[in-house]
């Protein structure tokens, strides 16, 4: 990472005090339409915080959602380092969200409303907002620009059925569910927005486990937050959902992580950055400004000597609200499963700028397939969908205003993916997905819908 922070140190802005002094313009306009009167960074500020003059943005102001889980940190990062004011977004609003519903109601609206103009969001919730799908049959076209992290989640099961067999290959969970269900009661395992990242983890699991999660058991939305307070009263099982809210339960004695969805699929895609495309159209400079800062915040992360602020910073009240015991191990990749088991391995941390497998931050259109193939498998979307997949996502995915703003930034060239595709994906369960052929993918999954 000393190359990293060389460039840091290199290109840091001499000053801010000018352009932080902008003030907040009077949001109006159409609904979910750009303000007109909107603030812009001078010249003599551009040069007062080094930026090249044919990337200054057309505007400084932007509202980004997000929810209170690891996920979010590279916008927190941003934000809190300077990295957004650096590139010139001297007006940038971090929004917490109360849920996933609300900044899909947020974003539909958009800032001019009160809402937001994009932020983190699970996948495929762009692709499903940009068809109406999740927004009332109201279509709000959206741009995927951005991977935030990949991994950081973890599936949680309560206390009580501990010691049942329930592990990452858990080949006596079919025979545990018929038999709850026999006494009357149901397993239920909850996420935190359907149709969604954290409700594939814990589908997948599941049906590799022999389990049909439409069957077997029963499936609930709970927000994030909440999850801690329902597991200790009982009303749910498990759930499925990113740090801090699956170590919490290990932290308070109130269940255990059978499997953290590092261990599902390694390096696997997590949330992303996405915004509305008609505020990206409008604002192509400030857009690519945006990428630049959060990449560089994606980079000052993955620095694990930084892990420690990392963790000062989005566990106060102001963003995550939460104990940073409860965050500092799982950042370092120290898991404590609750179960006697014990991990502690860097490369199972959430990762935000390069892993393993590639980089992080880029988003490949081969991963958004994927997404989508799994909405085709447990009947989210159309079986026909995959027929024309790819085209609807490169209308989506915007992978090269990711490549425009890395190259602009300077960053190094062999940081910069040199195709769409990630290559072939290996599950756990050792299923394998072939982006160039999806159909064979699905067609040998045992448990589906399509």
């Amino acid at each position: 990472m000393s190359d990293f922070n060389h460039n840091i140190s290199r290109r840091r802005f001499i000053a801010t005090a000018g352009a932080t002094a902008l003030s907040s313009a009077l949001l109006k306009g159409c609904l979910g339409n750009p303000p007109e009167d909107t603030p812009t960074i001078t010249s003599a500020q551009a040069t007062k915080i080094s930026i090249p003059t044919e990337q200054v943005p057309e505007i400084t102001k932007v509202r980004l959602g997000y929810l209170p889980i690891i996920e979010a940190a590279p916008l927190i990062i941003a934000k809190e380092k300077g990295f957004f004011t650096k590139y010139g977004m001297t007006d940038v609003d971090v929004s917490k969200q109360a849920n996933w519903g609300a900044a899909r109601d947020n974003v539909k609206i958009g800032s001019s409303a009160g809402g937001i103009d994009g932020g983190q969001w699970q996948m495929p919730m762009p692709y499903l907002i940009s068809e109406g799908i999740i927004t009332d049959n109201l279509k709000i076209p959206m741009y995927v620009l951005l991977q935030l992290n990949t991994q950081g989640n973890a599936i949680a099961i309560a206390d009580k059925h501990k010691d049942k067999g329930l592990t990452l290959k858990a080949d006596k969970a079919k025979a545990l569910f018929d038999k709850m269900k026999s006494d009357g009661t149901r397993f239920k395992a909850a996420y935190t927005f359907p149709k969604s990242n954290q409700e594939f983890w814990i589908r997948y699991w599941l049906a590799a486990n022999g389990v049909d999660p439409d069957t077997d058991i029963e499936l609930l939305t709970v927000p994030a937050a909440q999850t801690v307070a329902n597991m200790k009263t009982g009303s749910m099982d498990a759930f499925s959902t990113g740090d801090p809210w699956p170590y919490r339960i290990v932290k308070e004695k109130i269940g255990f992580i059978p499997a953290l969805t590092a261990e599902i699929w390694k390096g696997h895609p997590e949330e992303y950055l996405a915004m509305r495309a008609d505020w990206v159209d409008k604002y192509p400079k400030a857009t690519k400004a945006i990428l630049k800062a959060i990449m560089e915040a994606q980079q000052w992360c993955d620095n694990f000597d930084n892990r420690k602020e990392l963790v000062q910073i989005v566990a106060t009240k102001n963003y995550f609200g939460v104990a940073t015991e409860i965050l500092e191990d799982t950042m370092m990749g120290k898991y404590d499963m609750g179960d006697g088991r014990i991990i502690n391995d860097k490369s199972m941390a959430p990762l935000y700028w390069k892993d393993a497998k590639g980089n992080v931050s880029y988003p490949y259109q081969s991963h958004d397939l994927w997404f989508i193939t799994e909405s085709v498998r447990w009947g989210f979307l159309p079986k026909d969908s995959l027929a024309t997949a790819k085209d609807w996502i490169k209308k989506v995915n915007r992978e090269d205003i990711w490549r425009e703003a890395a190259k602009d930034a300077g960053f190094p060239v062999a940081d910069i993916p040199t195709s769409t595709s990630r290559g072939i994906e290996e599950f756990f369960d050792g299923t394998k997905f072939d982006p160039e052929n999806p159909q064979a993918y699905l067609d040998g999954l045992k448990i589906k819908k399509a």
